[in-house]
């Protein structure tokens, strides 16, 4: 057993679809392969669009398909941001989110997390010290946290986005993979699609390495953000979002799905009990009913800096909280990603840990 990684939130090799996406692709080739083996619409394969369309009640126009959600994620930030602008973020917030919005020279502020997801009555104080370009969510099993704004909150969010005029970028890579709970409506759809840039992602159902993310942009965004796409490539890659669409209208999108949550929720368990098992008193977790990670506050005292270099050393790597916070925050937390390791893995994993952060809360103490 080599390195046991809790790092990075990408799907076991046993869950990814190689033989059916192979046999898609070679479909997609025999059916449409004129098209898709040369440059296409910045916007996307059209097919491809036209389904994600009827999925969000939208028009193939508001769709832009892209080589995964975090460019599409940059594309509308450069837009909204290039010339300066005030963005709202989450505190845990996704790191990589919080390093393109300092490369745009943004005025970043965070609004807090509480256990049922953003803490809207901090953002609408925050909006009454100032009126704000965009705000970035992930409401639906955090990165990092694993949290899920809840039913009320999300009804709350809506109406003061419409009260104040407040365009959200909702971020929704792993709502397709909730395994426990019921569905809640998205932000998107609470609002009719109104102030709301709805993104996701196939790397997180399908294959990480396929590449193929999209946003649905309200009309106002539409001509601009695909300007800037058009400049960035002559053409997105039409042939593996050909695959894919042909992936989906085959029926192997459904059953790669069901496959992922089954495959994810033993993980979930399997780190849930490991946890329960072997960390000590004073220590807590997010409960995710879906997604991919889960938040680990350390006992008073134990830093997550200082835990990861020794974890390493046992072979156990994490993500440390800090890295999710535009100040020092989270000094004493981490992020497990619980998507990759086999579940015997992530029972050894956790023991290691558990041992490291046992012998370090009894010297803080």
């Amino acid at each position: 057993m080599g390195t046991i990684s809790f790092a990075r939130g990408v799907p076991s090799p046993d869950l990814l679809p190689v033989d059916v996406f192979g046999e898609a692709a070679r479909a997609a080739v025999e059916r449409d392969g004129r098209t898709i083996l040369n440059y296409g619409p910045a916007g996307g394969y059209p097919p491809l669009r036209e389904w994600i369309a009827e999925r969000h009640d939208a028009t193939p126009d508001q769709v832009l398909v892209t080589n995964g959600s975090l460019q599409g994620f940059h594309f509308v930030m450069r837009h909204l941001l290039g010339d300066g602008g005030r963005a709202l973020v989450e505190a845990p917030s996704y790191d990589r989110t919080l390093l393109t919005l300092a490369k745009l020279g943004a005025d970043v502020e965070a609004i807090p997390l509480r256990d049922d997801g953003l803490d809207v009555d901090a953002l609408a104080a925050t909006l009454d010290c100032g009126p704000a370009t965009v705000l970035y969510t992930i409401p639906t099993f955090q990165n990092p946290s694993g949290r899920t704004l809840s039913r009320e909150s999300r009804e709350a969010l809506a109406a003061l986005v419409l009260d104040r005029d407040l365009l959200v970028y909702e971020d929704d890579p792993y709502g397709g993979v909730r395994f426990e709970g019921d569905e809640l409506p998205t932000l998107y759809e609470l609002t009719g699609g109104r102030n709301v840039v709805y993104s996701s992602s196939f790397s997180k159902v399908v294959a990480p390495g396929i590449r193929v993310g999209y946003a649905v942009l309200p009309e106002h965004l539409v001509e601009p953000v695909e300007a800037i796409a058009t400049e960035t490539y002559i053409s997105p890659s039409i042939f593996v979002e050909g695959a894919l669409h042909e992936f989906i209208r085959s029926g192997s999108y459904d059953a790669a799905l069901a496959r992922v949550r089954v495959g994810l929720r033993e993980r979930r368990d399997a780190m849930l009990a490991a946890l329960e098992r072997e960390l000590p008193e004073g220590t807590s977790w997010s409960r995710p009913e879906g997604g991919y990670f889960l938040w680990l506050d350390l006992p008073a005292g134990v830093e997550g800096a200082t835990l990861l270099e020794a974890a390493e050393a046992k072979d156990v790597t994490f993500v440390k909280g800090t890295d999710f916070f535009l100040d020092d925050s989270g000094a004493e937390a981490a992020r497990l990603a619980f998507s990759f390791p086999s579940s015997d893995e992530i029972r050894e994993g956790i023991a290691r840990l558990g041992t490291l952060v046992r012998e370090r809360a009894s010297v803080a103490v």
